[in-house]
């Protein structure tokens, strides 16, 4: 595992892409961790507004939200120039700093990504609002009447990697649900963020709600970040998305509540009893599909069984897709002449590679796969290809990660997939949200309770 700075650690460019059970770098305390004073203030002024513009969002209907909605996936589109230019200048900045080829392309944006955030905010707009949801409601004997109803978080913080699409997913998210939201989002996609946040705020003053709904606080960076993290009393919840050290970082320091989301050390396991062309092609789309997101499995696991006529083409069809193969000694036994196995180690079975790579291990039995599982998952999605009942049931059932699959793709971890519209994260803790975090996980739940002058006796 590759250490980071307390530095690096709040700076998501320089995230690292390792995960598992390993212990994060410990964070340095004391002057070197503290915001000067004037960004503390500058921050804090910054979730003042916030929390103003919230008060005012929380009031707002359905109707003027959606239309929002609809207007800031407009503004996004005709700026598509405008945001191209600048995600190149991030790119340039990004190849000459020697950033992954799975960070680039998450942070690259073409017209089409565009188009597809666009969409993703008028796929928001079709939803239900969250907002006066009645969770649960009663009578009480002595004629209280209880209403448990959903209302907003009303500030929510977000630090996060070099995705700008966050950005935008982010801030449609808060609108829909009713919240404001501050945005770190790194250097990386620094122009590309500022551009983003300059064309949202036009198209929310346009269309009469406060632009201060959508504030970044890039200028500041890690001070910046910190000084976030310490708000409290003036932002409700934070969330971080990133590496393994950022979110650790984030969980540790901040006193602001946070919301863990966490890395993708994702499996999957194909059973004895597994179709082989079906199991193949869940793997080649887990894998491949895209290499730099957090549900990209990153280990296969095969049954002993299924192994000697599963694995040769499994592994051709990965070595021809592009994808560096690290395996134990059974795998490269298997291996096809010509196709590298490295050697897999316990760093290989505990990574994030968010790259063209994956760690293969053949097992013995089910129960071998899941303790590997249970040793070295981050706790995000498991897959099992198999045609038999039982196993699936055990898989589903000793298991707890935020998503289990049965004969499905890991790349259906997904917001948008689930029908949830954007996610502002893959949540992998089990308080308050778990899995993709939509807009139900960006409210909280009040009690409303009518009487007729009652007094507790």
């Amino acid at each position: 595992m590759t250490a980071l700075s307390p530095t690096s650690a709040l700076d998501p460019t320089a995230t690292t892409a390792t995960s598992g059970p390993q212990t994060p770098p410990a964070v340095a305390t004391g002057p070197s961790t503290a915001p000067d004073v004037s960004v503390t203030q500058d921050v804090e002024a910054t979730a003042r507004r916030a929390k103003t513009a919230s008060r005012r969002l929380a009031t707002a209907t359905r109707a003027t939200k959606d239309a929002a909605l609809h207007a800031l996936a407009d503004a996004l589109v005709a700026a598509t120039a405008e945001i191209v230019t600048a995600n190149a200048q991030d790119l340039e900045r990004g190849r000459e700093n020697g950033t992954s080829a799975g960070l680039l392309d998450r942070l690259a944006l073409t017209p089409e990504r565009i188009v597809a955030i666009a969409d993703a905010l008028r796929e928001l707009a079709a939803l239900p609002d969250p907002v006066g949801e009645v969770v649960r409601g009663s009578t009480l004997p002595n004629g209280l009447r209880l209403r448990q109803v959903r209302v907003p978080m009303g500030v929510v913080g977000m630090i996060y990697e070099a995705r700008p699409n966050v950005t935008v997913d982010a801030a449609g998210l808060a609108l829909k649900s009713g919240n404001a939201v501050i945005l770190r989002g790194g250097s990386a996609a620094a122009r590309s963020n500022e551009i983003i946040v300059d064309v949202l705020g036009r198209a929310l003053a346009a269309q009469g709600l406060p632009a201060d709904l959508v504030q970044s606080i890039d200028r500041h960076g890690r001070p910046g970040a910190v000084a976030l993290m310490h708000a409290r009393g003036l932002v409700d919840v934070l969330v971080p998305r990133g590496g393994a050290d950022l979110i650790q970082t984030v969980v540790r320091e901040s006193t602001v509540p946070v919301i863990e989301t966490g890395v993708g050390n994702c499996h999957v396991y194909v059973d004895a009893s597994a179709d082989q062309t079906s199991a193949l092609e869940i793997l080649l789309n887990s894998k491949t599909q895209r290499v730099g997101v957090c549900n990209a499995a990153e280990t296969l696991l095969v049954h002993a069984d299924a192994a000697p006529q599963f694995l040769p083409a499994a592994l051709a069809a990965l070595d021809e897709a592009g994808v560096v193969l690290h395996g134990d000694p059974r795998t490269a036994e298997l291996a096809p002449d010509g196709i590298e196995i490295l050697a897999a180690t316990d760093d290989d079975w505990a990574r994030e590679y968010l790259a063209p790579e994956i760690a293969v291990r053949v097992v013995p039995d089910l129960d071998a796969a899941i303790e590997h599982i249970r040793t070295w998952t981050s706790g995000h999605t498991e897959a099992i290809v198999t045609r038999d009942l039982a196993s699936s049931e055990r898989f589903v059932a000793e298991l707890d990660s935020a998503a289990i699959m049965v004969n499905a793709s890991t790349r259906f971890t997904d917001g948008a997939q689930f029908g949830l519209g954007a996610e502002i994260g893959i949540s992998t803790q089990k308080l308050h949200a778990r899995g993709p975090m939509g807009l139900a996980e960006l409210t909280t739940t009040k009690w409303v309770v009518h009487g007729d002058g009652h007094v507790r006796p």
